[in-house]
């Protein structure tokens, strides 16, 4: 079934998995500098919080800890993977970015963007595919993340009179999330091959294990959007009670 092995790894059993860090010295290398880059990007411009350093301490902790092992055998472990990196990281690190002007026209592209990329890395050949490449396992961690940190800058970032926009952008989106959480929850078979022989050691088959992912995505996904949604109604509401102009 391997045609090479995956990056992370060969798929790990239970008594295995808690030495399997990657300790791969150019990922190592390489978060460290975005890091120290966008640390210096905030300070540039006035931002003093922590939010960015936290959120590449998390991606650092995705991509180096054994769940990236873990992935490699269960579904469900590659779900709870992004769903870190895409709705606690991508937040975290977007805070840190210059925020959209009013108007900007970023918004919709952005919600467009990770709606494509979410559903191409998600469906069955594009995901196999993702387990036997490396240069296509980091194509999908690129452009998941990348969209996401775009599409939260969008979210969290913007001016308060674009909040109706910002509102039908955030529901949008946690329906499509959602959509596709139920749509991998409700399936009646296992749609990626690649797990079919890895999560019997761990007390799954491949649909349960698909059916977990499913609802690892369903719920986390639609209530963390749309409380960014909500959150930019809120930032109007009290603009409003205090009389100040938007």
């Amino acid at each position: 079934m391997w045609q090479q092995i995956a990056y992370c790894g060969l798929p790990p059993v239970p008594g295995g998995l808690a030495g399997r860090f990657n300790l791969d010295p150019f990922l190592m290398a390489a978060l460290g500098v975005l890091a120290v880059l966008h640390i210096g990007l905030c300070r540039t411009y006035g931002h003093r919080g922590r939010a960015p350093l936290a959120g590449w301490a998390i991606v650092a902790a995705c991509l180096l800890s054994p769940l990236c092992a873990l992935s490699v055998a269960l579904f469900a472990a590659r779900v709870a993977q992004h769903m870190i990196l895409l709705l606690i990281a991508a937040p975290l690190i977007a805070s840190g970015l210059p925020q959209p002007a009013r108007g900007s026209k970023g918004l919709w592209p952005a919600a467009t963007t990770f709606l494509a990329v979410l559903w191409f890395w998600h469906m069955p050949a594009p995901y196999d595919a993702t387990l036997r490449s490396t240069q296509l396992y980091w194509a999908m961690h690129v452009t998941l993340f990348g969209a996401a940190v775009w599409l939260w800058r969008d979210l969290i970032g913007h001016d308060a009179r674009d909040t109706p926009n910002v509102l039908a952008a955030g529901i949008a989106t946690s329906v499509q999330m959602g959509l596709l959480g139920a749509i991998l929850t409700l399936g009646n078979h296992a749609w990626f091959t690649v797990h079919y022989l890895t999560t019997q050691a761990w007390g799954l088959t491949p649909l349960e294990d698909q059916q977990l992912g499913g609802v690892l995505m369903w719920v986390p996904g639609c209530l963390l959007l749309l409380w960014a949604s909500l959150r930019s109604f809120h930032r109007v509401w009290r603009i409003m009670e205090s009389g100040q102009p938007a």
